[in-house]
């Protein structure tokens, strides 16, 4: 992608309403942009991260064995009804008519949905486990969204859902699905922590996944030793306390929750009717589990920890990028464009190809934030080629034009 063709633009200011380091750094760099509170487009910049964290969220649900579909956004009353969340989620959901006053809602979570898919796939115990998942556009009403791409009306979510003949099979799944979380994380440049949280009406406890930060809201109890935390709600400790699972210590952090997964149990089969017929020839409801992902909210997440204030700087994580290589040409066009060329088909490029002074072009790097960045100028090419700069390790090195592909592939 050149750079004059691109269709973005960064701002000098901070955008007034901005209440959030992620807000204010991808509205300025040119990522997305506000519609109204909770609700923001994705620019061609911005949609470029979130696709590969998409990507990447697809490679590892499918190495676990879901099967990606994708429900309604639109979703009827009646399916609600037979739950009685029509009600009980009065306070999330969007609620609106069709011209012929028949209700229905803007998709919060998709677990009736599914639900009353899984009746028409699973009716014997040959036919488990089964684990679907989609990447979808959310709708909730929240009371105040704020913080950016953190709390909003509107996001994007990966939601999966597991059906399981037997606790015993389930509690595998979900084991396995703390490791898989903990990998995606991890690609995304973030150290999470598995945090129990309340289970609700569906089991003792779910499982969280946050970022220790202090721009988060949850408030987590951890021990600095092992593995425990717990999410406030739950926990019965302050700061300082010894950890009932070893003698750490227990510290106080803010949190963003950026997953969660928690057992249903049998709860929603039977609220629906979804049964099959075991092995011993007795009819079962599917023991079920949920594992959802905020997409966007990664997006936001990883800004918060990555972006630096002080620099005014953004390095994004390899795999997130936007771009893997920024070409910065500083007037020497004839070279950069050969080099563009040469290095298009083979990775994700953008060339900043305006007549710009070398600051602005700098500057503008900075905010888009690619890895790695490729200066052709009358003084690297004096030097015996073309920088080579490692923006996440913070060093440059000058590179012959001809071994430009070998430093890269390294």
């Amino acid at each position: 992608m050149k750079q004059s063709h691109l269709f973005y633009k960064t701002r000098k200011e901070v955008p007034s309403d901005a209440d959030s380091i992620n807000a204010s750094y991808l509205i300025r760099a040119g990522f997305v942009e506000k519609q109204m509170a909770g609700a923001y487009a994705l620019l061609p910049l911005g949609l470029r991260v979130i696709k590969r964290i998409q990507n990447i969220v697809r490679q590892e649900m499918d190495s676990i064995g879901g099967q990606e579909l994708l429900m309604n956004v639109l979703q009827p009353k009646e399916i609600y009804s037979e739950t009685g969340r029509w009600e009980k989620m009065e306070e999330i959901l969007y609620k609106i008519q069709t011209q012929n006053g028949k209700e229905l809602a803007l998709g919060p979570t998709h677990e009736e949905q599914v639900v009353t898919l899984a009746k028409g796939v699973i009716s014997s115990y040959r036919d488990l486990p089964k684990a679907v998942y989609q990447i979808q556009t959310k709708f909730r009403k929240e009371a105040r969204a704020k913080s950016g791409l953190l709390r909003g009306r509107e996001f994007i979510m990966k939601d999966m859902y597991s059906f399981h003949d037997g606790e015993e099979d389930f509690e595998k799944f979900y084991e396995l699905s703390k490791k898989v979380y903990l990998k995606i994380f991890g690609r995304f440049g973030l150290e999470v922590k598995i945090v129990e949280a309340s289970g609700g009406v569906f089991s003792e406890f779910s499982h969280e996944f946050q970022l220790l930060t202090p721009q988060g809201e949850d408030e987590i109890y951890y021990c600095n030793k092992c593995d425990f935390a717990q999410n406030k709600e739950i926990a019965q400790f302050k700061a300082g306390d010894k950890c009932p699972n070893c003698d750490g210590e227990i510290l106080v952090s803010n949190g963003i929750e950026v997953g969660n997964i928690f057992p249903l149990s049998t709860t929603f089969a039977e609220q629906i009717g979804c049964k099959y017929i075991t092995n011993e020839g007795k009819e079962q409801y599917p023991v079920m589990g949920c594992y959802g992902l905020g997409i966007t909210r990664c997006l936001g997440s990883v800004v918060e920890i990555m972006y630096d204030n002080a620099k005014n700087r953004m390095v994004w994580p390899k795999e997130v990028a936007p771009f893997d290589i920024h070409i910065i040409s500083l007037n020497k066009n004839d070279i950069a464009d050969s080099l563009y060329e040469r290095l298009g088909p083979k990775f994700e490029v953008l060339y900043d190809d305006r007549e710009l002074s070398a600051g602005q072009k700098f500057a503008e790097a900075d905010l888009v934030g690619c890895p790695i960045r490729l200066i052709v100028s009358g003084k690297s090419l004096e030097a015996g080629g073309i920088e080579v700069i490692d923006m996440s390790k913070n060093s440059s090195t000058i590179v012959p034009i001809e071994n430009i592909e070998k430093i890269l592939n390294e």
